[in-house]
């Protein structure tokens, strides 16, 4: 099998970058009839890239990319045992390539990331209906913690 290489995302990686993003707008949309009609966009892709308090990473496979996901550092609640976490998000994977683990390299490389900038935490968000997406995270080691509710009024 082809090994999976887990790097840093490039400038270069932008047009599939923003590709991916349409994938994982596409994915989400059934699950939010919040989300704008096409074309919306999620991510300040080319900003991602050059911002100290994000990792933006891709997963390739003999140089094609294949997935892709990102941790930002934010500011915790006031509340909070901790002043800062990790947040994930754009965790995406070519649909042809699902069910490899791929998620999984991205998510340990993000925790790595977020060790090396002294956080101990990370959070994501996933909609509830995302069965899927939740059984993912759930092997990673996240754990159900929140449930945001809304009503259109």
């Amino acid at each position: 099998m082809n090994e999976i290489h887990i790097r840093p995302a490039t400038s270069a990686d932008l047009p599939l970058l923003l590709e991916f993003e349409q994938g994982v707008i596409a994915a989400e949309r059934p699950f939010d009839p919040t989300i704008r009609p096409h074309p919306t966009r999620y991510y300040d892709l080319r900003g991602m890239l050059t911002d100290p308090d994000v990792c933006l990473l891709v997963a390739e496979q003999q140089q094609q990319l294949v997935g892709s996901g990102y941790a930002r550092i934010k500011e915790a609640k006031p509340f909070n045992r901790h002043s800062h976490y990790a947040y994930l998000g754009f965790m995406y994977v070519l649909p042809s390539f699902r069910g490899r683990g791929i998620n999984g390299l991205l998510i340990d490389a993000l925790k790595q990331w977020a060790l090396s900038k002294g956080l101990h935490e990370m959070r994501l968000e996933v909609y509830y209906d995302n069965a899927a997406a939740i059984r993912a995270y759930e092997k990673a080691g996240f754990t159900k913690h929140m449930i945001e509710m809304r009503i259109p009024i």
